[in-house]
């Protein structure tokens, strides 16, 4: 009987330790959770990072930017994943690199249910509040962005925007040019003084800002890209025009063969005249000082409401902005204003008037935000935290134990490019192969002595391209993941070839290549049923 009533007592201990281990767990992420800080990212669209860091920021005034330097941790080399809007923030949002989150092109990003850093720091006590632009979830943008990046293999190369051409709104007082990020930012200032202030728990804030993404342009058509870069005198003023530079073109014979599609799918290829490229590169960086005005804004209120020192606050991009270097506009592209990210940190615990020239990328900002919270990192990662760069000695010393590594990788599988894509970074090489490493002649430039990269070494030194490109495919099978989009590409078509039925051939017409396309529609749907048939990777011929 005794033997009995001891097992019952230790079967009861055993429950109620079963009972109270959740509560335990419970309390100590309640606890954890109150000692962490709040923490808010501000991420815009199409920010090149060269102008956070000199000489690039003698060009506009970016007061709080700067602001965030003196404060804070700037970091000199950070790159996007991808380049380009959804991919891009499939990686900040997963910690993942593209070709593990699938997320090819703008229609293609992350399920919807998808467990973002967000959801993990919510699940550990913090309050989570996300305004403005996302997109890193699947099925956005256009039909014809989507037919786009499914056709960029086909052997044809057809204008797919607008030219790029600037728009000035003749007034020295207006601020608010682009009214939907201001509303958006006026919401998120607005949580912040009613919710964020009042909050019992700490708080994690997401603004997505569209500037300095240029604007659409309805003049080039009835399916239209965005080539419009739009401002006001106001903004126009923050910019030393004495300063801009006129970028070095290659000449369009000598160009890349993927740079040159690049270029005449964005319809670059013809005569630019100096004034007008100077003037869309001052529209460019009048449209980043008004999106540093909306960071701005986040800062002082934080400020105002006593919480900026309680607030650990990153500033990030998806991409850059050529702004017509490498004769083209918009991203998509390896060079330097397309790939370079700007990436602040500032708060407590962070160092000050600190510039770090190691490279990073996107995908360490989701394990930068478990690690400012306290949260364990997940190990199956492609980023890393980024708090043993920019934190004081004695912030989380414990916990650092995998260091970044001298690299990172971007990938690029999206349109107006019609290979894939892959950038190893080192801190002073960049090594871009394209498609199965053969078909497509690779890219080196020594970024130190070539920050322009205007002169492709790979050939002149085939032993440094050599040792980079197995670097490249330790870390990503590339011409395996090239051929597998290949394939998406292909199937992605066709399903979409039979949902528009007997309209195809008027829908495909009228996308945003229909200035082109028109001329003779009857040849560039041959060239895409001629695609469609074949089985292995297309060739370089194009037809115009």
């Amino acid at each position: 009987m005794m033997l009995l009533r001891l097992r019952l007592l230790w079967m009861l201990m055993i429950l109620a330790s079963a009972v109270a281990a959740p509560a335990r767990e419970a309390e100590r992420q309640r606890l954890q959770a109150a000692r962490a800080p709040n923490v808010v990212l501000v991420a815009s669209d199409s920010f090149d990072g060269r102008l956070t860091f000199h000489p690039g920021s003698q060009v506009v005034k970016l007061p709080f930017i700067n602001f965030m330097k003196t404060h804070g941790t700037s970091f000199l080399n950070a790159y996007t994943n991808s380049p380009i809007c959804c991919p891009s923030r499939a990686a900040m949002w997963s910690g993942l690199f593209t070709h593990l989150t699938q997320s090819w092109n703008n229609f293609k990003g992350l399920d919807p249910n998808y467990t973002t850093w967000m959801d993990i720091m919510e699940k550990h006590g913090y309050r989570t509040q996300k305004f403005g632009k996302l997109d890193y979830t699947s099925g956005h943008h256009s039909v014809s962005n989507r037919v786009e990046a499914w056709t960029r293999d086909v052997a044809f190369s057809l204008r797919q925007e607008g030219r790029p051409m600037v728009d000035l709104i003749p007034d020295r007082t207006k601020v608010r040019v682009m009214e939907k990020d201001w509303k958006i930012t006026d919401t998120a200032v607005d949580w912040l003084r009613t919710e964020g202030v009042n909050s019992t728990k700490p708080f994690v804030l997401y603004l997505g800002l569209n500037l300095p993404h240029p604007y659409p342009s309805p003049s080039s058509g009835e399916n239209f890209g965005s080539s419009t870069f739009r401002t006001s005198l106001y903004w126009l003023e923050k910019v030393s025009h004495d300063v801009i530079k006129i970028p070095k073109w290659l000449p369009l014979s000598e160009m890349h063969p993927v740079d040159y599609y690049s270029s005449y799918t964005k319809n670059c290829t013809g005569k630019f005249t100096d004034k007008e490229i100077k003037n869309i590169r001052a529209f460019y960086y009048a449209m980043c000082a008004e999106t540093d005005a909306m960071l701005g804004k986040i800062i002082l209120a934080l400020r105002q409401l006593d919480l900026l020192q309680k607030t650990v606050v990153v500033y990030s991009s998806d991409h850059g902005e050529l702004a017509m270097e490498h004769r083209q506009f918009y991203k998509m592209s390896m060079y330097e204003a397309s790939a370079h990210v700007p990436l602040l940190v500032m708060g407590p615990g962070i160092k000050a008037k600190l510039q770090v020239s190691s490279v990073v990328s996107l995908v360490d900002i989701y394990p930068t935000m478990l690690d400012i919270a306290g949260i364990p990192v997940p190990q199956n990662l492609s980023g890393y935290s980024l708090l043993p760069l920019s934190s004081e000695p004695t912030k989380n010393e414990h916990n650092f134990t995998n260091f970044h590594p001298p690299w990172i990788l971007s990938e690029y599988h999206g349109c107006n490019v019609n290979a894939s894509t892959y950038m190893l970074r080192t801190d002073r090489w960049k090594y871009i192969a394209y498609s199965d490493g053969v078909s497509v002649s690779p890219q080196l430039f020594d970024v130190s002595l070539d920050p322009d990269e205007l002169t492709n070494i790979a050939a002149k030194f085939p032993e440094i391209t050599s040792s980079l490109d197995q670097k490249l495919r330790s870390i990503v099978n590339y011409p395996k993941v090239s051929a597998s989009v290949h394939q998406y590409n292909k199937e992605q078509f066709i399903m979409w070839k039979q949902s528009v039925g007997q309209n195809y051939s008027n829908v495909i017409a009228n996308l945003r290549w229909h200035q082109d396309w028109l001329k003779e529609p009857r040849k560039y749907e041959s060239a895409i049923d001629r695609w469609l048939k074949a089985h292995t990777t297309p060739n370089t011929r194009e037809e115009k």
